[in-house]
C-alpha cells in the first residue's frame, strides 16, 4: 500500500480524528491544561514551509509525557495570552516561572 494512502486511511478511519473535540482548531492552537506546571518554557520555531510556531511547554517533565502545555501557530502575543486567559485561574495560578527565548525577531 503507498504511504500516502496508509497515512490518509489512518487519519480518516483509525485514528477517530474526525470525532475529535479540538479537530476545528487543532490547525491553529492546542492547549493541555493538565500539563501546566510551576516552571514552564516559551519558546518559537519552524515546523515545515516556513510557518512559526510558538510552543509552551512544562519544564519539569523534561521533555517527556506531559511536557506540551500548548501549541500556537503564531508568534503573536495578543492571540496566544487571549487563549491563555481563558484557562481557569486556579490553574495558572499554578505558574511560578517562565522562561523564554529573547531572541531579536526581524
Amino acid at each position: 500500500m503507498p504511504g500516502k494512502r496508509l497515512q490518509r486511511q489512518y487519519k480518516d478511519c483509525l485514528s477517530q480524528f474526525n470525532q475529535w473535540k479540538h479537530k476545528d482548531h487543532a490547525n491553529d492552537w492546542l492547549v493541555y491544561p493538565q500539563n501546566i506546571g510551576p516552571y514552564l518554557s516559551i519558546d518559537e520555531t519552524a515546523l515545515s514551509r516556513g510557518e512559526l510556531y510558538t510552543i509552551i511547554t512544562n519544564k519539569q517533565a523534561k521533555s517527556k509525557k506531559g511536557a506540551l502545555v500548548g501549541i500556537f501557530k503564531s508568534t503573536k502575543a495578543e492571540p496566544i495570552i487571549d487563549r491563555l486567559l481563558r484557562l481557569p485561574v486556579s490553574i495558572r495560578n499554578k505558574v511560578q516561572e517562565i522562561t523564554l527565548d529573547m531572541a531579536h525577531s526581524i
